[in-house]
C-alpha cells in the first residue's frame, strides 16, 4: 500500500510541476530596449519654439510632454488672443525593432485660477498620422476655482489603434486651453495653465506588443 501511495504521490508531484511550468508568467510585453521620441513639428500659441519637450519614460510605459509657456488668461496685460492657447505636436516615436504600440489613455495636469463668473476649458486629442482622428476629450472649469488639477482619459480597448508594424506613423497630439471671463469682466485675472509645479503637463500611456 505504501508503495502505491508513494507512486501516486510522485505522479501528483510530477503533474503539479507540469502545471506550474504551464502557468509560469509569460514574458513581459514591454521591450527591454529603450524607445525614443522626438518632436517633428510644433505649432500653436501654447507652445512657442523651445517651450515643449518630450521623452519616453525609463520603463517604456508612457510618452511624457512638458510645457514651460502654456498659459491662457484674461485680465490686466492680456490681449485678445491670450484667452485661448493651443498646441499641436507631431511626434516621432522610435520603437525597438519587432515591436509596436498603442495609446491606452492620457493624463493631463495643470493649474487653474478663476474668479466667480469665469469659466475655463481644457481639451485634448491624439491619433496616428493617417488614422481617423479620435474624439476630443474636454473638461470645463467654473469659477470660483483655484487649484492644480489632474485629468485622466482612458481609451476603450475596442477603440485603441496600433501603430503599423514597420511603418513610420507620427503621433499627433492636439491640446487647447481656453478662458472666458464671463460676468467676471475682462479685467478679472483668470488663468488656465497646462503645467504643474510637481509633474510634466501630459503623460500618454503606452501598451506594447510584438509585431
Amino acid at each position: 500500500m505504501s508503495g502505491v501511495l508513494a507512486a501516486g504521490g510522485a505522479a501528483a508531484a510530477l503533474f503539479a510541476s507540469v502545471l506550474a511550468g504551464q502557468s509560469a508568467p509569460a514574458e513581459a510585453a514591454v521591450p527591454a530596449e529603450q524607445a525614443q521620441v522626438g518632436i517633428i513639428t510644433v505649432n500653436g500659441s501654447g507652445c512657442p519654439a523651445g517651450t515643449a519637450a518630450v521623452a519616453v519614460s525609463p520603463d517604456n510605459s508612457s510618452v511624457i510632454v512638458s510645457y514651460s509657456d502654456y498659459l491662457a488668461r484674461t485680465g490686466a496685460g492680456a490681449n485678445a488672443a491670450d484667452h485661448r492657447k493651443n498646441c499641436q505636436l507631431a511626434l516621432d516615436v522610435r520603437v525597438p525593432s519587432g515591436w509596436t504600440y498603442t495609446i491606452t489613455g492620457a493624463e493631463h495636469r495643470g493649474y487653474t485660477h478663476l474668479v466667480k463668473g469665469a469659466t475655463g476649458l481644457q481639451q485634448s486629442q491624439y491619433y496616428f498620422q493617417g488614422s481617423a482622428e479620435t474624439a476630443v476629450n474636454s473638461r470645463t472649469f467654473t469659477g470660483p476655482y483655484d487649484s492644480e488639477w489632474r485629468i485622466s482619459e482612458n481609451t476603450p480597448a475596442a477603440e485603441q489603434v496600433w501603430a503599423p508594424c514597420g511603418a513610420k506613423r507620427l503621433l499627433n497630439i492636439n491640446t487647447e486651453l481656453r478662458v472666458d471671463a464671463g460676468s467676471s469682466g475682462d479685467n478679472a485675472a483668470n488663468i488656465m495653465a497646462m503645467e504643474s509645479t510637481k509633474v510634466p503637463g501630459a503623460t500618454y500611456k503606452l501598451k506594447w506588443k510584438r509585431c
